[in-house]
């Protein structure tokens, strides 16, 4: 989530689109949209880099993200219990919450769904940036809105599902929410701000829903054309990187 573009928050989306290992990431065409299994091309269509081949090795301390157009994404999920764990060999609670969170700090993220990386639990975690609430980091399982502010705050989003793309969506101030965390242990709480829009965003994630079905087509076509122009500023970042760095091997030698 952004309120401002500016070339430090590109350079930040640089890194989270260099981090996300479900095959090769969809990049936006101007005429067919989302392209599955596409290298990066520059001006000559000739391949840059595959920025994923660092990350192709199997890690087990976290899980990789499924592409944006894979149906798991919108499924609305069945409620969880701790016995759906064991088909999936994960130990506990707090194992699932270790390796989520693992995996949404990883992709840069401050909120991130289980279906976001495949698995059919009702839980995200969020949190963890140290800007917001002091990096509280929240694992919530059967997340549930009891209650929310008629005032709204309408505020630029991102997901990590939907590299580039920022929309601006206007969600409630505050939420009266409840969840059982890692511990077994029901919670239930105010959130305001920040975080309130975090469980807002993470939550429509368990009911199949995504932030691009909360705006107009005439909006949704806008962020994918300001989509494409982030990705082409990257690829040109990304080869003057490559540039630099072939100059300064060839100075050393």
């Amino acid at each position: 989530m952004a309120e401002k573009l500016t070339p430090e928050k590109i350079e930040e989306a640089a890194k989270h689109y260099e981090n996300i290992t479900s095959g090769k990431t969809p990049i936006l065409d101007k005429d067919q949209g989302l392209l599955k299994e596409q290298p990066i091309l520059d001006s000559q269509a000739k391949p840059i880099i595959d920025m994923h081949e660092h990350l192709k090795k199997k890690d087990p301390t976290s899980y990789p993200l499924i592409p944006p157009t894979d149906p798991r994404l919108l499924m609305k999920i069945a409620p969880y219990t701790d016995d759906m764990l064991k088909e999936f060999k994960i130990e506990d609670r707090k194992d699932l919450s270790k390796k989520m969170y693992n995996s949404m700090v990883k992709y840069g993220g401050i909120g991130l769904s289980c279906n976001q990386v495949g698995l059919p639990f009702r839980m995200f975690v969020m949190g963890g940036h140290p800007q917001i609430e002091d990096g509280k980091v929240r694992n919530c399982f059967n997340p549930l809105i009891k209650d929310m502010s008629e005032e709204t705050i309408n505020m630029k989003e991102g997901c990590l599902s939907f590299p580039f793309l920022f929309l601006m969506i206007n969600r409630p101030k505050w939420v009266n929410v409840q969840y059982s965390d890692e511990n077994g242990e029901t919670v239930e709480e105010y959130l305001h701000g920040m975080s309130a829009r975090i469980f807002q965003h993470e939550n429509e994630h368990m009911n199949g829903y995504i932030f691009t079905d909360l705006v107009s087509k005439l909006k949704l076509e806008r962020g994918k054309k300001a989509q494409a122009k982030l990705v082409k500023q990257t690829i040109r970042r990304q080869q003057q990187r490559l540039v630099d760095e072939v100059k300064a091997k060839a100075i050393k030698v």
